[in-house]
């Protein structure tokens, strides 16, 4: 028998929507200032932050920018040709563990065109302006039309494998219920492109690490462990933020907090037997994008806690975790307003923040360039 709670009741005020109606207590914030970097660059999607401090940024028209410690911007050539239009374009840029030795990194991006594209995943060598050696990893097993749901964010497990996420493509959202298409799902791969062993379904969906996704737009791992975080756009309402684990069913579009644009139902359920529940979620929708996980000796007190960006309400949010549950959600830094797009932590403990806008910020406790 299926557990199921309808969904009209799941449209009535979230226990985040009465924390945003609550005083923002800065707190561990209030010693440290807020830097813009840049403004003007082209849709940014992603940062990476190179061993010496330089940044990379992605832009979504398809350049890789590198940023020097004194603010010089320069573009790194190289980049394959991407599908850019609407969501479509240039994602992520992550750097291999061990980067420091082998100069790997690994991008995302919509390849094809407007009638068939796809998700895709390569590695290369960063040389001084340019990428070598560049390898195509993935490519996500169906095509679709229209440029919008890709996904495309990334992250490296304990072993070393990488994890990848992939949108439902929006018109095609019930093939992320489906175990023969890999929209709607996280993938996982080794580093070279190479498929895992373990992997939950290893014989008929050898690269699905979990299924039931709308369109993940943040993944971070915790340092030192195996704990993985997700969070993905919900449709208008129910966006989710999510533990991730390999073989789970997270039940899209079967079960949702959210309803269509139109308005109109999608399913009547938020809850069915086999199907994940988020750790939280949101109605109304935030848009959440990008997400880092607080560490470093600049916030001792929200050490552990998520942020994340919300293109919808134009905010950087901090989601205050005890145990795993989002117990409250403040906006502690109001200066940077914006479609907040990603959020990392550099290796000082500051936090980079880039908007859709084209701007780019730090905040920590010193002047930067």
């Amino acid at each position: 028998m299926l557990n199921y709670r309808p969904v009209q009741q799941a449209l009535g005020v979230s226990a985040l929507m009465v924390a945003l109606m609550l005083p923002c207590h800065v707190g561990a914030a209030e010693k440290v200032s807020v830097s813009l970097l840049e403004s003007g660059l082209d849709k940014p999607w992603s940062i990476a932050e190179l061993p010496n401090g330089d940044l990379l940024i992605t832009e979504k028209p398809g350049r890789l920018l590198r940023r020097t410690t004194e603010g010089l911007l320069s573009p790194i050539k190289g980049v394959p040709e991407v599908y850019f239009a609407a969501q479509g374009g240039l994602f992520e840029v992550l750097l291999h563990p061990d980067f420091v030795n082998n100069r790997w990194l690994y991008m995302t991006y919509a390849g094809g065109d407007e009638d068939a594209n796809r998700t895709t995943v390569i590695r290369a060598r960063l040389g001084e302006d340019r990428l070598d050696n560049i390898e195509t990893l993935l490519e996500v097993d169906r095509d679709k039309e229209g440029a919008y749901h890709f996904g495309g964010k990334l992250a490296f497990l304990r072993d070393g494998s990488l994890l990848v996420t992939v949108g439902e493509g929006y018109d095609y959202l019930q093939e992320a219920q489906a175990l023969d298409s890999e929209l709607g799902k996280v993938l996982r791969i080794n580093a070279d492109g190479s498929l895992p062993a373990d992997n939950p379904f290893p014989d008929h969906a050898p690269r699905v690490y979990s299924y039931g996704h709308r369109n993940p737009q943040g993944l971070l791992r915790v340092k030192g462990t195996d704990t993985v975080w997700l969070i993905e756009h919900g449709p208008m309402g129910g966006d989710e933020l999510n533990l991730l684990q390999p073989g789970i069913n997270y039940g899209w579009p079967a079960i949702t907090y959210g309803l269509d644009y139109s308005g109109e139902i999608i399913s009547p359920y938020t809850e069915a037997e086999g199907m994940e529940q988020p750790v939280e979620y949101w109605v109304p929708s935030i848009a959440p994008s990008g997400l880092a996980r607080v560490e470093g000796p600049l916030f001792p007190e929200w050490t552990g806690d998520l942020l994340t960006g919300a293109l919808k309400d134009r905010k950087l949010y901090r989601l205050d975790l005890e145990e795993g549950k989002v117990v409250g959600q403040s906006e502690p830094f109001p200066e940077i307003v914006g479609r907040v797009r990603d959020i990392r932590i550099a290796g000082d403990g500051s936090v980079l923040v880039i908007t859709d806008e084209g701007e780019l910020y730090r905040i920590g406790q010193q002047t930067y360039h």
